[in-house]
């Protein structure tokens, strides 16, 4: 004998490029959401009843960036439009009317009519934080520049080209070590000094066979 599973309602709002869609179920476990450019699927217990949502968007939708997050009070869901040239609101949320009649309703907390959305913006995307996505490039990519970051940290820094700076510093500091090392002192001198130290082997080297 198998429990029953029910059909779990469904809140939605929209904006020219966006949908919000939320699954009103507490505490949701053990959940599995499949969302394609084309469906959702949800399957998920909520108490002690099995849950689940099988629809078909009025619309394609870009699943790649969109995202959900499951919360204490329901699972919500900021799902992106395919559309971007001709981004336009929908007359309703799935492609089948009868069953939208049934199952969805209007989210009035998070509505905005079509005349009013430049005035009234997006969606608040605070509940989405921490959310899970559908395969978009936010965490590869944040790795990507942290992993540039690095690799330009190792290389010696940002900008040479800047003046100043890390290794032009220790480049002056090896150009002075060498030049003491050679005996030099201030700069041109050392060639100088050099022509009076030759000059006095000289003398020394004459004055030997004298001393014999």
């Amino acid at each position: 004998m198998t429990d029953a599973t029910n059909t779990a309602p469904i809140k939605w709002a929209q904006r020219s490029d966006a949908l919000y869609v939320t699954i009103a179920l507490p505490d949701v476990k053990d959940e599995t959401i499949n969302l394609t450019d084309k469906e959702l699927r949800f399957k998920g217990k909520s108490g002690d009843k099995d849950y689940e949502v099988n629809i078909e968007f009025f619309k394609p939708v870009n699943s790649k960036e969109s995202k959900y997050n499951v919360l204490p009070r329901s699972v919500q869901m900021h799902i992106v439009k395919a559309e971007e040239e001709d981004a336009e609101f929908w007359p309703r949320l799935l492609k089948d009317k009868l069953l939208e009649k049934n199952q969805v309703q209007i989210d009035w907390d998070r509505y905005v009519d079509e005349d009013d959305e430049e005035e009234e913006g997006g969606f608040d995307m605070s509940n989405m934080e921490g959310g899970m996505s559908m395969g978009g490039m936010g965490g590869p990519g944040g790795m990507d520049m942290a992993s540039l970051m690095q690799q330009m940290g190792g290389a010696g820094g940002g900008m040479p080209g800047m003046g100043g700076g890390g290794p032009g510093g220790m480049d002056m500091e090896a150009l002075m070590k060498q030049m003491g090392d050679m005996g030099g002192g201030g700069m041109g001198a050392p060639g100088d000094d050099d022509d009076d130290d030759d000059d006095d082997d000289d003398d020394d080297d004459d004055d030997l066979p004298d001393l014999e």
